[in-house]
């Protein structure tokens, strides 16, 4: 962690010092300084909806990296092996240490179906090469309310920023796409699941202070992992124009490991 190079795994204190030293690009100094607003910062008077996540920044325990391309195919290989890094030492960090991804922005301006796209290219590209098999207790069929995403043996939940967000600002990123991704096991470990007392709590204050800061009902698609009716999958990157996003889960997912060569981009 903390080696040399824009890929690598940072912690949030040498995240901070690369960019004020000059030694973070420009794409990186403005994700930096866009996801450290919007955490800490409020919006109608009210702070960001995720407690969790604006305690965590504020006590510097996030981890962090950067991916120059949100399609090259030798950039997102690298990604996932520093989600492998992550998962594999994030508990020495901290408890609350989710991984957020900083991605290059594009050229020009994409839309809103872009950006979908570009997410599902991403996890259906770290899946085809994942280094371990997909669970076996967790469904291959997006369609089933405990499906959700895994890497390295790990169930984990991705959640997106992006540019074209207009309402739901908690989902706003002006500089391009940025995925927080977040173990299973964290929310466990925190006991702030939805089978749990705590859990119900959190998710109260979360829905709430999300009401107040976007000015909106918090969307149709909010729900909770393993809850018959509720889907993960749409969660990640929430729709701001349903006709621009996918009606289904967009990614292949098969149990067999490693995966054939001819299914590899």
């Amino acid at each position: 962690m903390n080696e040399p190079g824009l890929q690598s795994l940072m912690d949030q204190e040498t995240l901070d010092r690369r960019v004020h030293s000059g030694d973070a690009p420009t794409w990186v100094v403005d994700h930096w300084e866009s996801f450290r607003a919007g955490l800490l910062g409020e919006r109608n008077g009210s702070p960001f909806p995720c407690f969790f996540g604006v305690e965590s920044v504020q006590q510097g325990e996030p981890l962090y990296t950067a991916v120059p391309s949100m399609s090259d195919a030798d950039a997102l290989l690298t990604l996932r092996d520093r989600i492998i890094e992550y998962l594999e030492s994030y508990r020495e960090h901290s408890e609350r240490a989710s991984l957020v991804t900083f991605f290059k922005p594009p050229e020009r301006p994409l839309s809103e179906a872009s950006y979908h796209d570009a997410l599902w290219h991403i996890l259906q590209t770290l899946h085809l090469h994942d280094t371990e098999p997909w669970p076996e207790d967790i469904p291959t069929d997006p369609d089933d309310p405990h499906w959700e995403f895994c890497l390295g043996g790990e169930p984990m939940f991705p959640t997106c920023r992006a540019p074209f967000y207009e309402t739901r600002k908690s989902r706003y990123c002006p500089v391009g796409l940025e995925i927080t991704f977040q173990p299973r096991a964290l929310f466990e470990d925190l006991e702030v699941t939805a089978d749990t007392a705590a859990g119900q709590r959190a998710r109260d204050v979360i829905q709430n202070r999300l009401e107040e800061y976007d000015g909106v009902c918090p969307h149709a698609d909010l729900g909770d992992w393993g809850v018959e009716g509720d889907r993960e999958w749409p969660q990640y990157m929430f729709s701001e124009d349903e006709s621009q996003a996918p009606s289904t889960c967009p990614i292949t997912i098969t149990r067999t490991h490693p995966k054939p060569a001819a299914h590899l981009p």
